[in-house]
């Protein structure tokens, strides 16, 4: 199979990590990039120049289109991009400072919007390039507590099906990404949390036990799932990582057509409005 170049970023830790090495370990090569370059030291010992370490804040537009010229001076190519830093925002939408709300949104949904905006020129030059944007379930469903990140990833889902229409043409797939719970440390120390308010307190403590009672997958079986994303003619817009998504996502789906079907005659009598006879 012919060698691929990946740029990922946020490949310190968590699934960036594990795909990193999935990627390095088959022969890839990969630009691996982290805010604090530091924390990809082990990655050069072990596999060499075959990873080349790039620091980078994806909320700096320039930061993300210098990675990429770097990227593509090094290696002359980038196959596979994958947007995966980013955070989880933890607590109730009346909670959030607008500090806060926008930190979430100038790194998961901005940050993978200038990343993408940077590969975009070298995949049409080339012909042919794969997105992968990691979304999440709490892109297509939405729950309490957890309003902005959810905010953040229906962001990037809209963003990348459109973008799925757009650069078509010029040989590039798309793909979201949507796990759902991973023992990572988006929910431990990765994560960030409002200044809480008393009185969503009960709705905090059973969005916490409940939590508990959903499975956490490993991080480390994903490695497989995004090689043969990787290397499929014709990838799928969205992907779910692990067995609970779809049994989540399954009845929301059909109460929304079944809700939709409901109010039908409602909505298209909004169609126009009816002629008037003397």
């Amino acid at each position: 199979m012919k060698q691929k170049v990946w740029l990922i970023t946020g490949a310190s830790k968590g699934f960036g990590r594990v795909w990193t090495k999935a990627a390095l370990d088959r022969g890839d090569k990969v630009i691996a990039t982290a805010r604090n370059i530091g924390a990809l030291d082990d990655l050069s010992k072990e596999y060499g120049d075959s990873v080349f370490p790039v620091q980078l804040d994806v909320t700096d537009r320039q930061n993300c289109f210098e990675a990429v010229n770097k990227a593509i001076s090094h290696f002359g190519k980038i196959d596979i991009l994958i947007n995966n830093a980013g955070f989880g925002q933890f607590g109730f939408m009346e909670e959030l400072t607008e500090t806060e709300i926008r930190e979430q949104m100038e790194t998961n949904f901005f940050g993978s919007f200038w990343m993408i905006q940077a590969v975009l020129p070298f995949m049409r030059q080339q012909k042919s390039g794969h997105i992968m944007q990691v979304s999440s379930v709490s892109g297509v469903t939405a729950a309490s507590y957890l309003s902005a990140y959810h905010a953040s990833k229906w962001a990037v889902e809209g963003l990348c099906e459109a973008l799925s229409h757009e650069v078509g043409q010029f040989g590039i797939k798309v793909t979201l990404i949507e796990p759902a719970g991973y023992s990572t440390d988006w929910i431990t120390s990765s994560a960030k949390h409002t200044k809480p308010m008393e009185i969503y307190n009960k709705l905090r403590e059973s969005w916490l036990a409940n939590r508990k009672t959903i499975p956490s997958g490993d991080p480390n079986a994903t490695g497989e799932a995004i090689l043969k994303l990787s290397d499929a003619e014709n990838p799928p817009l969205r992907m779910f990582l692990g067995s609970v998504p779809f049994t989540i996502i399954e009845p929301i789906y059909k109460k929304r057509l079944d809700t939709w079907k409901e109010w039908q005659k409602v909505s298209e009598g909004a169609q126009q409005l009816k002629s008037v006879t003397a």
